[in-house]
């Protein structure tokens, strides 16, 4: 199958599947007129890399564990005894970026708490609220 028909398949953008591609997520054959030319699998590998995504690892990480995975169809599985271990890493830094997060936003909350009670009325009739 050509480019535009994974990307209907898989409701990814054709230029995100060329950078999947660039990643070295996907590996489709070159047609002798320079077209690429995808199989069957690389439909499921598509939404691996999109599950994988969501999840909020890197791609130099989905590269990294693509091979490690196996999917249930319910789950992905990893089939590799090193792949937990990076898993666990990955989620550590994603709880790390969100405790940053919430203390940032607890910053901003306490900034916005502060202000008087005429600028919150002009700000919150601004937004529509």
């Amino acid at each position: 199958m050509r480019i535009g028909e994974l990307s209907r398949r898989t409701g990814v953008a054709v230029h995100l599947l060329r950078y999947y591609e660039e990643q070295g997520l996907l590996h489709p054959q070159r047609r002798p007129s320079g077209y690429r030319e995808y199989v069957e699998e690389d439909v499921a590998i598509v939404r691996r890399i999109r599950s994988l995504l969501a999840a909020g690892l890197s791609t130099s990480t989905i590269t990294t564990v693509l091979p490690c995975l196996r999917d249930t169809g319910e789950h992905l599985v990893p089939t590799c005894s090193d792949l937990l271990a990076d898993l666990h890493r990955e989620r550590d830094r994603i709880a790390q970026a969100i405790t940053d997060l919430q203390a940032s936003m607890d910053a901003l909350n306490g900034v916005i708490a502060a202000a008087p009670a005429d600028v919150t009325r002009r700000a919150l009739t601004s937004l529509g609220a």
